[in-house]
């Protein structure tokens, strides 16, 4: 890695009209996953954990295709 690689991964990506209906698949997938541990999972700190890591996993997936699976 490189500071080239930096100023690739850390700047902002205009989605390509290609791309733009993966991102939305991936959240709507997201947000009704985010639904299922809702409705069948305790309000807790856990419950917020697991959300959580389900909102990092479509910030990754967003990333892998701005970066068009670079990094």
């Amino acid at each position: 890695m490189n500071k080239s690689d930096l100023d690739e991964m850390f700047s902002y990506h205009k989605p390509e009209p290609d791309q733009i209906p993966k991102y939305e698949a991936i959240r709507a997938a997201a947000k009704e996953f985010a639904g299922v541990l809702l409705d069948n999972t305790p309000q807790s700190p856990d419950q917020t954990v697991a959300i959580r890591h389900l909102r990092n996993a479509v910030y990754s997936a967003n990333a892998s295709i701005a970066l068009k699976g670079q990094y």
